[in-house]
């Protein structure tokens, strides 16, 4: 709980919510890719950020962010930052959000594009 917040991660719904009491007041969308067997490893890949209006500036945005490398982390995964805010925030955060392996990275782009359920 931060400030009255809980982060909670839905991975069936592929979301990683900031919640108010009853009220999803942010989110992270992602999707997880899998070890494709070549030892490229695995990944949470962020897709899209949101915020409320009314809840910008609180900094829910950047509290889900560290909260999806802290879940990857936990995990033994990357992650791969499509999304530009986490992308933004993980280069601000150099030593909380390690980058992604290159191939890695290509290879959460490719499933991307092959899948437009994942936006």
């Amino acid at each position: 709980m931060m400030g009255g917040m809980d982060i909670r991660d839905d991975r069936a719904a592929g979301r990683l919510g900031a919640w108010a009491g009853d009220e999803l007041v942010g989110r992270i969308d992602y999707f997880a890719l899998e070890e494709d067997g070549t030892g490229g490893g695995s990944a949470l890949v962020a897709v899209h950020t949101v915020v409320e209006p009314g809840h910008q500036g609180e900094g829910i945005a950047g509290a889900l962010a560290a909260a999806l490398y802290e879940l990857a982390g936990a995990e033994g995964r990357a992650v791969v930052p499509l999304c530009p805010y986490v992308a933004a925030w993980a280069a601000k955060h150099p030593d909380a959000a390690p980058q992604p392996d290159p191939g890695l990275a290509t290879r959460a782009r490719e499933r991307l594009v092959a899948d437009s359920d994942l936006w």
